[in-house]
């Protein structure tokens, strides 16, 4: 294996790699510092999260970049601001031996005069969000048409968050004859395109094969019902006591109420979306790297800021709607030659998201059954047993202990050891003796609700909708369980849906002169069973509504309801099962 300064690095990075404690470059490094270092040229670099690709475009930018001049000669765009200021520090300490160094984050949230003044004062290096850079180009208080080198870091995740715009706006204003890098977890079609629209002949390298998950990481999944997930969740990290997680949801309002559902249950957990002021989310991050939080609930967006290597463990609460987005999910875990896990909670709709997301990670996921509350004990007294005996003793208590020893006089060592142990297990055991069976039998999905109902319906991807997001508005519209709602495929201008026979007059009452956005929204029964379907017209294998439309906040995005409001029409009878109206909260 090959060493840092075998890649022609020069005596300045080689003696701050050194000082980091860094010893062996990674593949991504190996394969990619060389051919940057050693011609002009533009670059594809495809490679799992967490493979140390910032050191791989950072180490050449800083040796060919001429700090003497305060000329912007290198950009580096990059999709959060956490991503950036950790890029920035990064930076930073490998070009500490560089005199007259100058990298500068640039990013929404903090004031743009000051950060206008540093760069004025010379920035050899910028590390922007695109948001933020388009407006301090528009605002002409940076001048990148002189650059050499331009990053594009994470470039599926960017384009994801709909930020196509602004990054053609950006590199219109710089020089065509550019270097131009991008790296990339996943290679889905719209990075393809930025990479033949922007770049010459790019070299391509390619860590392991595209779109894979990482080698180091394990994939779960539990089955359950949707109703059980919450409680799914809390016995997944009762029966890992030691977890060091992130938790993903696919909303900002469901990622909030899980985090404080979890607080209220005494877990040490916290919550990480947009809607949280920056000086929280930093106040969120700094106790979740000393590890004050174990679990960390958070948006896919929010999450590209985290950068730390030991996570143990990732749940999917809910499946992300973009299956590149799994890839990015696991990647937070199994970094840095370390082992981790990805765990996915689903119902039995969503198991064929399952066989897509394997089929484009290209490996297996193990079906796992969600521990009893029984071998939770277990789990947990092990657990106590292995952290008093590998405790190291704090000899200041040796003055007490006759004391102690007096009290406890009159026991024998298994007595004293029973009633020490039934502390922490009398706990687990009166909260899970009557613990239910949370996990549902594994079948064929194509088997399931064959007493059911088809139904066409008027909108589809066209409409900004997506399997996901159809299911969603159905289930709160109609006021039914998710699982009540499946086997939907969504096209062009139309979609199907089932639902089981009991709930049909329910379906064809609320949609009885509905409208959504003024326009009217028909549905009736269909003779398509659904139980034929191509891949190709369930969009929801592949990602879903259209691309224009992906970067935007999910919660804005979700249709409303305009015109006749049909959630309360109907008789109690008709609107569920057993005659019973459902409460909402």
């Amino acid at each position: 294996m090959k060493a840092f300064k075998d890649l022609g690095l020069d005596e300045n990075i080689i003696k701050a790699v050194e000082d980091m404690g860094f010893e062996t470059p990674s593949e991504v490094q190996e394969k990619t510092i060389p051919i940057l270092l050693e011609r002009e040229t533009d670059m594809v670099s495809l490679a799992q999260t967490g493979t140390g690709k910032t050191a791989a475009f950072g180490f050449p930018m800083l040796q060919k970049i001429d700090v003497s001049s305060r000329t912007t000669q290198g950009l580096i765009l990059s999709p959060t601001r956490e991503l950036c200021l950790q890029i920035t520090n990064e930076l930073v300490n490998y070009g500490k031996y560089y005199k007259g160094l100058n990298v500068v984050a640039i990013y929404g949230g903090a004031s743009i005069s000051e950060q206008a003044g540093k760069i004025k004062r010379g920035a050899q290096i910028i590390v922007a969000t695109p948001g933020r850079m388009k407006d301090m180009i528009g605002r002409r208080m940076i001048d990148i048409s002189k650059i050499e080198y331009c990053v594009l870091d994470e470039a599926d995740e960017m384009l994801n968050m709909g930020f196509y715009e602004d990054i053609t706006e950006i590199l219109s204003y710089s020089p065509k004859d550019k270097s131009t890098w991008l790296f990339s977890a996943t290679m889905p079609k719209e990075v393809a395109t930025i990479a033949k629209k922007f770049m010459h002949t790019p070299v391509e390298i390619t860590i392991g094969s595209k779109n894979i998950g990482a080698e180091n990481v394990s994939h779960e999944y539990y089955l359950v019902n949707a109703r059980d997930r919450y409680m799914a969740l809390k016995r997944l990290a009762d029966a890992n006591p030691s977890i060091f997680s992130v938790i993903f949801c696919r909303t900002k309002r469901d990622t909030q109420k899980v985090a404080e559902r979890l607080i209220e249950d005494g877990y040490n957990a916290a919550a990480i979306h947009g809607d949280l002021s920056q000086n929280q989310r930093d106040l969120v991050m700094r106790s979740f790297r000393t590890r004050q939080i174990q679990m960390l609930v958070a948006t896919d967006v929010a999450a590209r800021g985290i950068d730390v290597d030991d996570i143990t463990h990732v749940i999917n609460y809910q499946l992300p709607d973009e299956i590149e987005t799994y890839t990015h999910r696991s990647g937070r875990t199994g970094r840095a030659g370390k082992t981790g896990v990805s765990m996915v909670i689903v119902s039995k709709s969503e198991l064929r998201k399952i066989k897509a997301i394997e089929k484009k990670i290209q490996k297996q996921f193990d079906h796992k059954e969600i521990p009893s509350g029984m071998e939770i004990c277990e789990i947990q007294l092990h657990h106590l047993a292995d952290s008093i005996k590998n405790t190291e003793i704090n000899h200041e208590i040796d003055s007490y202990l006759p004391t102690i020893n007096e009290i406890f006089s009159d026991l024998s060592k298994e007595e004293l050891i029973k009633k020490m142990f039934s502390v922490e297990f009398t706990r687990f055991y009166n909260y899970y003796k009557k613990g239910k069976e949370l996990n549902v039998p594994t079948a064929d999905p194509e088997d399931d609700h064959k007493d059911s109902v088809r139904f066409f319906m008027n909108v589809g991807s066209k409409d900004d909708f997506n399997w996901m997001r159809l299911k969603d508005f159905l289930k709160d519209l109609l006021q039914l369980d998710k699982d009540d709602i499946f086997k939907v495929d969504v096209m062009g201008s139309f979609s199907f849906f089932n639902t089981e026979s009991k709930h049909q007059q329910l379906v064809l009452d609320t949609f009885h002169d509905f409208s959504l956005d003024g326009r009217r929204i028909s549905v009736e029964i269909s003779k398509d069973t659904g139980r034929k379907r191509g891949g190709r017209n369930r969009r929801s294998d592949s990602g879903g509504y259209s691309r224009k439309n992906s970067g935007k906040k999910r919660d804005k995005d979700r249709p409303k309801f305009k015109g006749k409001d049909r959630r309360r029409s109907g008789k109690p009878e008709n609107r569920g099962t057993g005659g019973k109206r459902r409460n909402r909260k």
